[in-house]
């Protein structure tokens, strides 16, 4: 059987690449490396596509897939793709529309909408003033033990949360961090724990208060209290994120210290 090039009137020799279609077998063999760049340039359009389907959809609140078709110039096709990968990727939710009055045979259309993540994302809270300011007002009013206190109060929670999840950890502590790693990941610290030649390390990636404790260190100081507890020795806080630290780094000793009580000693490096 005669290959393609033989009945296109080509020789053999000036086949083009594989993969290259007719329209480049006309332009010539360097058109596949003009190509190339193809991939990335859709992956961008994408992107681009998604930012505006994010700003519609926080300029306009629940809108239908149609909706947001038609103001983009989507195909209905299109916009799905774009939805369930917004759908997937946790930046949107669906439901059904909600319809007043009398409606029509059929189920209702389903609309879509940001989720919290997602509009947390598009700047448009702005949490970290409105705490700050909140602490502010708290130092002013009833001085730095008023913020200690609020500081402590705010990680109570979370301690009796990590404290259930490290239940059949045991009294080691190292062994006793490594389980509170994976507790204040599931809290969305970004947390793992090591072992070093002077005992343990427990880095936590991201800070949920990061620009406010960079005021407030109170934030930071009631944190590494909770880790000396629920670790059960002393601690020593060599870095953290609200100090302009990359990582907040917590070095725990191999051999706890001896305590008195309930007493556990913290002791800060950071400042």
């Amino acid at each position: 059987m005669k290959n393609a090039a033989a009945l296109s009137g080509h020789p053999p020799t000036a086949a083009p690449a594989v993969g290259v279609g007719s329209r480049s077998r006309r332009a010539g063999p360097d058109v596949g490396r003009r190509a190339a760049p193809q991939p990335a340039s859709a992956a961008s359009t994408d992107l681009s596509t998604r930012d505006r389907v994010t700003q519609l959809l926080l300029a306009q609140g629940a809108t239908t897939a149609g909706q947001l078709g038609s103001a983009l110039g989507l195909s209905p096709a299109a916009i799905r793709r774009h939805l369930d990968a917004m759908l997937a990727d946790g930046d949107v939710l669906a439901r059904e529309q909600t319809v007043r009055g009398s409606r029509g045979r059929g189920r209702p259309a389903k609309v879509f909408l940001l989720t919290d993540a997602a509009r947390v994302r598009c700047g448009t809270h702005h949490y970290d003033n409105m705490a700050t300011a909140a602490l502010r007002w708290i130092a002013r009013s009833g001085g730095p033990d008023a913020v200690e206190a609020f500081a402590a109060d705010q990680v109570a929670a979370l301690e009796a949360r990590c404290r259930a999840a490290m239940e059949d950890a045991g009294d080691d502590p190292l062994a006793r961090s490594e389980a509170l790693a994976g507790a204040l990941t599931a809290e969305g610290y970004a947390a793992n724990a090591s072992t070093i030649a002077s005992g343990g390390q427990l880095c936590q990636h991201h800070c949920p208060v990061a620009h406010v404790a960079a005021e407030f260190p109170q934030l930071c100081e009631a944190e590494t209290a909770v880790i000396s507890r629920l670790v059960g020795t002393h601690v020593q806080r060599l870095a953290t994120i609200a100090h302009g630290d990359g990582v907040c780094t917590t070095h725990i000793p191999t051999q706890p210290r001896a305590q008195s009580g309930n007493t556990v000693t913290t002791v800060r490096t950071d400042r």
